[in-house]
């Protein structure tokens, strides 16, 4: 398997790494995502009428997303979203290593200490992935964290990991916008990235954290 996600909520997969995965995949290699929560939190536009609903509404809108993407393994747990930091933590790492055990990717990609933009669930999933990477037999798979400019929050500055892989994914932009598109009740979220990080649509940013990228910015 050439990239492993690991992250909380079904989106998360999508507007950094979207056409990442489609390159990978129209390339040859596998793909692997392990989505943590159904993501009943979310918004709901008026679309679903509570969490359980919401939850299985999302549920397919994922599936949608990850037939665009290309990608057929998926394994989605429902712990609660919006509660993994009351989830012990080793919990947690156990799902994270026994998917990279058994899929043995060549790349695990996760959210960074700070979370990208502080939510707890985000935080909680990298000290989860984290720990059970640390674990792992040499040789290990490189891990990779979304990375996008400096947050506007300073209190997310101490944590802060700077992109040091660049990837043109622009001969994919019609198919990550359509990606994309299918998580329909979370509109307003896309809304929200497309405003404020456009430039992440075309181009997508990570920071290789082990092992650690001798250049500033490399296109892979």
């Amino acid at each position: 398997m050439k990239l492993l996600l690991i992250v909380p909520h079904p989106d998360d997969e999508v507007y950094g790494a979207g056409g990442t995965i489609m390159e990978f995949v129209e390339a040859g290699h596998r793909v692997g995502l392990v989505t943590l929560t159904r993501g009943e939190k979310g918004r709901t536009l008026g679309l679903a009428d509570g969490p359980e609903a919401l939850a299985a509404l999302r549920e397919g809108e994922l599936r949608a997303c990850l037939d665009e993407l290309g990608v057929h393994e998926h394994r989605h747990l429902g712990y609660p979203d919006g509660g993994l930091r009351d989830i012990p933590v080793e919990e947690l790492a156990e799902v994270a290593r026994e998917a990279m055990e058994t899929l043995r990717p060549e790349i695990v990609l996760t959210f960074p200490p700070n979370g990208s933009n502080g939510h707890p669930d985000h935080v909680a999933t990298h000290r989860a992935v984290r720990l059970a990477w640390e674990a792992l037999p040499e040789p290990r798979p490189e891990l990779w964290y979304y990375a996008g400019p400096l947050p506007e929050n300073e209190a997310l500055h101490a944590e802060y990991l700077p992109p040091n892989v660049t990837r043109d994914v622009s001969p994919f932009l019609t198919r990550k916008l359509r990606a994309i598109a299918c998580h329909r009740s979370q509109a307003l979220s896309t809304v929200d990235f497309f405003r404020r990080f456009a430039e992440r649509i075309p181009t997508e940013t990570f920071h290789r954290a082990a092992p650690p990228n001798e250049k500033a910015a490399s296109s892979e």
